[in-house]
């Protein structure tokens, strides 16, 4: 029996979109979350079989993925301790 084992609400109001849904089903996807003491939440994947990165927020629409490079995201302005997380997601999914 699968069951949860990590569930994450969403602390935006509905102004900010539909917050986005990730299941691990696929060993490909890598998923990481962050929430700053500000309540700002992220989540960023990275779908190993095609390379594919974004990041997510809901300070910046749900609704819209944020391609990543290299652990960057082009206009984007991130918190230190956000971008140092980016990073830190960047380098795991990819090792």
């Amino acid at each position: 029996m699968s069951v949860p084992i990590l569930t994450i609400y969403n602390q935006h109001p509905a102004a900010c979109g539909t917050p986005p849904v990730f299941a691990n089903e696929s060993a490909d996807l890598y998923i990481g979350y962050f929430a700053n003491r500000s309540g700002e939440q992220w989540i960023f994947t990275l779908d190993r079989a095609t390379g594919e990165a974004t990041l997510r927020g809901g300070d910046v629409d749900w609704g819209r993925a944020h391609a990543v490079h290299d652990g960057r995201v082009d206009g984007l302005i991130l918190a230190p301790e956000e971008a140092a997380w980016l990073q830190a997601c960047w380098s795991a999914a990819r090792a």
